[in-house]
Formats: C-alpha cells, structure tokens, sequence
C-alpha cells in the first residue's frame, strides 16, 4: 500500500483500484490482530482458571513466569493496533493529498469498523489482566500482623526529603547520579516557598546541558510522564554531560489544575518576566534567572489548551538550523516554522543564544499514552544526535508535514460548534471544515477552508462563542519568513 501510494503509481491505479487494494491490507492486518486477541483472550481464561491460594511454591512461580508473558503479549499486541492504525491515516492522508480528493473521509468509516482499529478490545483483555495480576500476586497480611502491629499515627515517607534551594547551581550535583531538588521562585501569603520540582542527571562524562521543562501551563500534564520515564531509564554513568528537567514549571497552576498562573495570567507570555513587578511578572523572571539562563538547549513541552486537541507537532524557528534539527529529530507528525510570540519561554532562551523548540504533546488534563511515548523517542533522538546518550536514535517512519506557517480560524457567531477534519489531516481550499447551530438546531454558520492545508489542532468544546477558535490550519507553501507567529496562546 505505501507503495501504491507513490505519487505516478497512485495516479496511474486510480482511486478504485487504490481502496480495493488499501481495505484488502486492512483486512489482513485485522486477521492478524483477531487471531492474536483470540489466542491471548483464550490464554488469560486458561491462567486464571489456573490460580488457586494453595498453589506450591514452584507452581506459583511458574504461574507468573507464563502470566508475565501473557502481559508482555498483550503490550506488543496493543502496540501493533496503534502503529497500524497510525499508519494507515498516514497512507490515506498521502494518497489523498496526490489524488486531489478527501478520500480519508470515503475509506477511514470502513477501516474503523474493523475490530483492530478500535484500539479498545487489546486495551479492556490487557487491563483485565493487570487486575489478575495485582490480585493473584497480592502480599497477604496476617491476622496476627493486624493485631500485633503498633498503629501507624501518621503517613510514612519512602523517599528521602529533598532540599530546597534557590538557585540551579550545577557544580553542587554529584557527577555520576540523578539528583533532585525543590528550587523557591517566590513566596505566597504565609511566607513559604512557591517551589518547583528540578530533576538533574549529572554525566560522568562531558557533554552540553540541556533543559527540559513542562507543564508551564499548569493543566498541561503530558510532559510530566515523558520525562519521568526519561530519568528512570536514564544511566548518569554512561551519560555525556547534564540533563536538567523540571517536571512542573507552574506550580501554582498545576495546582489549581488550570492553565495560567494563580491569578491567571499566562506565564509564557511574560517572559523573561521583572525582578519588581506583579507576582507572575516576578515568579517568570526567577524561573529564567535561577533555573533556564544555565541550559545550553531546552526543550518546551506542552499540550492543547482546554477544550481543544493538538497533533503531535513542534514549533520552532526552521531559518535556525540548530532548533530544525532538533525539530525533525523530534519526530513530529507536523513542523510549524514560527520564530515564538512575544513573551515565550521559547523566545526568552533564544534571546539569551539558548537553542529552543516546542513540542506539543496531545491533549490537556490527561496523559495521552500514545504521544507520549512518541514524543520520548524524539526527546531521545534528540539528546542521542548530541552525543550525549549511546547511538539510540530512531528513525522517523515517515516524513513530518513541514509548514512555513500557520493560522487560526475563529467563530464568528455562538452556538453549538462542529469541527469536522481529524488531527494531522489535508483540506483543501472550500472544504467544509466546521458548522455553528443555534441552541434549536439550525444552521447558523458554516466555516469552509480558505486554502489548502493540514489539521493542527483543533476545537472539540461545543461551546462556542464569538471569538472562540475552531481550527489550527497548518500551511506548506515553502517560504520561511523573517518574522512568524501564529498569535498562539
């Protein structure tokens, strides 16, 4: 099929001949997928049939040796749903961009009727059995134990305390180790810290120092997850130079679980903040001056803002080669060119000759399991291209959308909001892409695509007011300008 969807091959074929040969792919991989669901369904019935309180020892352990396997099955089968219904929108995306025609919206109806492209069967059979799991290999308490013991009075900490300090002074980390630490930007109305959680693996190697920061919108969440997994799989011995993360840049937000500062305001539009100013103002500039100013590179990861969804995509400066680099390194399904809107984390460091990107990871208040795991494998391509870790770059499966700009499109009336185009997929000038109905279920508006282009976010609150944002169209028309800003806030 990717084949096919060469741009002669594809024109020569024709459509007909292209969805025939396309659903025919489907199918098999979907016969795939349905004899491994059976045969892991079928192994999960066996295994806890099998359990018992009394078994021995040695049927125990070899109880969790086949369980574990199971799991591991199950995993590799839930990976094999996902990349191929990832890249069977990709094939359509392409094949529809060569033919002139949206024929995603034709095909996808029928291939999402297919059980492997539902991504929730594999899902419910490998949550089913993590609960076995947990529940057959449980540490029983004995009676005794429950009575013996003295009461517990209060919570027990199984991490050391971590210091507070406030400044990223990296000389004072041991070299061969991950350390931690809480690092004051202000103080609130008692007089305590407003601290943020700093994370740095410190190489027994030299090597640059480069900045990892998240949830700088405090509702922003999939950062946090990318980089814990990053640290945990992280060997200080083997690393060349230094890794700083902070997993949490807005605490106050995070903590309101929304997406500015505790008064709202929206910290990546006051940097590099002022020493003598409002509390945001002063919050932004200590977290540049004791914190970023130390980086070598940084690396910005956010998500969608509320109520609305984003593609895994990057922005970045592309007339800089070090940030495009990083940015195609990152494995992006889209590359916005945008030199950073006033204000920005991004444009602070790049002011400061700091190299920066923004990585835009799926959705806000969630984790999105699939993006995150994409965008860890850019984050590491990225610091595996320094040299900083061993060789384990990974290359793209496909080629990113690159666009030399990109726009938002605006309600121009309230009601009730319909985005029609998925994620990641091409219009084409006086597409149909939104509709705004009255609260009785009239058409009051219709939003139609004024060029071509590719979906990079998009609206999905129904909810709509005048103003309100309905879609992130992405445009590739080759000219890198000076100056761009797509006014993202």
């Amino acid at each position: 099929v990717a084949q096919a969807s060469n741009k002669s091959n594809l024109k020569s074929m024709g459509l007909d001949m292209f969805h025939s040969l396309f659903l025919d792919q489907c199918n098999k991989v979907n016969a795939r997928y349905e004899e491994q669901h059976v045969e892991s369904s079928n192994r999960l019935a066996v295994l806890e049939a099998k359990w018992t309180p009394a078994m021995s020892e040695a049927d125990l352990e070899a109880w969790k040796a086949d369980f574990t396997s199971l799991i591991t099955q199950l995993e590799i089968l839930n990976d094999f749903t996902q990349t191929n219904v990832m890249a069977s929108r990709r094939i359509l995306e392409k094949a529809g961009a060569v033919l002139e025609q949206d024929i995603a919206r034709e095909i996808w109806p029928e291939v999402s009727k297919l059980p492997f492209a539902s991504l929730t069967s594999d899902e419910l059979v490998l949550h089913k059995a993590r609960a076995i799991w947990r529940k057959c290999t449980a540490v029983p308490v004995s009676q005794g134990t429950l009575v013996d013991a003295e009461p517990k009075t209060r919570a027990q900490r199984i991490v050391q305390p971590i210091p507070t300090v406030t400044e990223l002074d990296l000389d004072s980390f041991p070299v061969g180790k991950v350390s931690r630490v809480w690092i004051a930007l202000a103080e609130d109305g008692m007089g305590l810290p407003i601290r943020v959680p700093v994370m740095v693996a410190k190489g027994a190697l030299q090597g640059p120092i480069v900045g990892i920061t998240a949830a700088l919108h405090g509702n922003e969440l999939n950062g946090i997850p990318l980089i814990h997994r990053l640290f945990k799989d992280l060997d200080p011995q083997t690393l060349h130079g230094t890794l700083v993360a902070v997993p949490v840049a807005n605490s106050p937000g995070y903590l309101l679980s929304q997406r500015g500062y505790s008064d709202g305001s929206d910290l990546n539009r006051l940097m590099p903040g002022k020493p003598n100013a409002s509390g945001p103002q002063v919050y932004a500039y200590n977290l540049i001056q004791r914190i970023v100013r130390h980086f070598e590179y940084l690396i910005d990861l956010h998500t969608a803002s509320r109520g609305r969804i984003n593609s895994l995509y990057v922005r970045a400066n592309l007339r800089d080669p070090r940030t495009a680099r990083m940015a195609r390194l990152q494995n992006p399904q889209i590359i916005v060119h945008n030199t950073s809107p006033g204000g920005s984390l991004r444009g602070a460091a790049m002011d400061l000759g700091i190299p920066a990107i923004t990585v835009e990871i799926g959705d806000p208040s969630t984790f999105n399991e699939a993006y995150v795991k994409n965008a860890l494998i850019g984050v590491t391509n990225i610091l595996s291209q320094m040299t900083m870790l061993p060789n384990q770059e990974t290359p793209s499966e496909y080629e990113p959308v690159v666009c030399s700009r990109s726009y938002w499109i605006f309600a121009k009336s309230g009601g009730i909001l319909t985005v029609y185009p998925e994620l990641a997929t091409w219009v084409r000038a006086g597409d149909l892409i939104a509709t705004v109905h009255n609260v009785f279920g009239d058409v009051e508006e219709e939003y139609y695509a004024p060029q071509d282009g590719v979906i990079v976010g998009k609206h999905v609150d129904p909810v709509c007011q005048t103003g309100n944002r309905i879609l992130h169209l992405g445009v590739a028309d080759g000219e890198l300008q000076a100056i761009v800003d797509d006014g993202h806030m």
